[in-house]
């Protein structure tokens, strides 16, 4: 079985160390300043199985400037449950499959501007088209037409949320030139999305999908957060995870020319569609091993709103809780030879297969709150990588990349490829 050590130095590490010195369960500072670390997958259990005791809006408060403050990430209890159950259906396993023609047809419309001999940012360009394919595939082409103004009016928002929280203030706090721009693309997103929505009122249309069900749900701040919060985390993380896993493609040794043989052999040239998927079993293995390795997430937390007690430990309200996905992926006790990239591990046919518990692999975290958009992630990024191998050969130049961005995970400066070859879409 091939395996390659693919893994940079994360502070992830630190923690990791963390838990092996200290166990568990680690207090860190005085009062609601302090932190609880909870680590491992046993932690992880206990988290989502008291998702009554924390508060997400004053954890992710952070994030309102982008996402809203209607949004699910910061939406507690019956707020959070009526918006999810509006949101859900759109993203739910059987409705996914209906958007696999619009993931292959964003994907394949970014390869066709690609030429040989040409160097890009790969990264960049798997932003540039998992934020279509999202706005496309949930919200329709009305939207979609406007995905790069979005991406260019998001980004001094998303600067924002890079760095922080007590920064953040400070520059709220200043009305500092960063704050302002941001502030400004905030109105700007806010002007184009309540155009579409008055448009999709007015004129509904067969490819809104998703943007019907909130029109006839929710009122109009409520839409608004929805529809830029979904498409915000869809590409900034999707797009991460993307350039990890075609980095892995291109450095695990025999992984490139695996992937296309299988992709050649389940689709005979021809673009994925929701029932092949399944069957593209060492593409779905590297997307799971690279969320397990380069989970989008490094860590996360939640504001502890009563006392609560863990493995004779207690935490008190108003405490931070952190955990961790990246120590829990990384256990020898859970995962063999856990800092190996070994996509095999995943295939069920395989003599080391092991399907972990829920609590076990999170990249997506878990419980009431777990990420809602997973199936949508999962899927497009299988489908874009399908795409990619079927349809060019790539190099990797020499580089140096560093892993940042520990709340969706991102390869900086970026993932520079050279383009060896390509050939048509079918």
């Amino acid at each position: 079985m091939n395996a390659y050590r693919t893994v940079p130095y994360l502070p992830g590490e630190a923690l990791l160390a963390l838990y092996r010195h200290r166990g568990a369960v680690v207090d860190a500072g005085v009062g609601r300043h302090g932190f609880v670390y909870l680590l491992g997958a046993e932690a992880n259990k206990f988290v989502f199985a008291n998702a009554d005791a924390f508060s997400w809006r004053e954890t992710f408060e952070s994030l309102i400037p982008v996402d809203g403050p209607t949004a699910l990430i910061v939406s507690d209890g019956e707020d959070h449950r009526r918006r999810r159950s509006v949101v859900a259906p759109g993203l739910r396993h059987r409705q996914v499959q209906d958007y696999v023609h619009t993931m292959v047809s964003t994907i394949d419309a970014v390869i066709d501007t690609w030429r040989p001999g040409q160097r890009l940012d790969l990264y960049q360009e798997f932003r540039s088209a998992v934020r279509r394919s999202t706005a496309e595939s949930l919200f329709g082409p009305r939207l979609a037409a406007h995905s790069d103004f979005l991406g260019e009016q998001l980004q001094p928002l998303l600067d924002l949320t890079h760095r922080p929280p007590q920064l953040m203030r400070l520059q709220r706090g200043l009305n500092s030139a960063g704050w302002r721009r941001a502030m400004a693309a905030r109105h700007r997103i806010d002007d184009l999305v309540d155009t579409v929505i008055a448009d999709a009122r007015a004129q509904p249309g067969p490819d809104d999908h998703m943007l019907t069900m909130l029109i006839d749900t929710l009122s109009d701040n409520e839409i608004r957060d929805e529809i830029v919060s979904l498409i915000t985390a869809g590409y900034e993380t999707t797009s991460g995870a993307l350039a990890w896993a075609a980095h892995a493609l291109l450095t695990l040794p025999g992984a490139w020319e695996t992937a296309a043989r299988e992709v050649d052999r389940v689709l005979g040239g021809n673009p994925p569609t929701a029932s092949d998927i399944g069957s593209l079993t060492y593409l779905n293995g590297i997307v799971q091993e690279t969320l397990r390795l380069y989970s989008p997430g490094v860590i996360s937390a939640r504001r502890v709103m009563r006392d609560l007690v863990f493995d004779g430990h207690r935490i008190r309200s108003g405490r931070l809780l952190i955990f961790s996905a990246y120590v829990t992926h990384r256990l020898p006790e859970i995962w063999l030879a856990p800092k190996e990239f070994r996509p095999r591990r995943w295939d069920p046919a395989a003599p080391d297969y092991r399907k972990p518990a829920p609590h076990e692999f999170i990249p997506f975290s878990g419980g009431l709150h777990r990420c809602v958009g997973a199936v949508m992630a999962t899927t497009e990024m299988t489908v874009m990588l399908a795409r990619l191998v079927a349809r060019t050969t790539l190099r990797l130049p020499a580089q140096r990349i560093r892993a940042a961005n520990f709340a969706a995970l991102s390869p900086k400066p970026g993932l520079t490829v050279e383009i060896a070859g390509s050939v048509p879409a079918q």
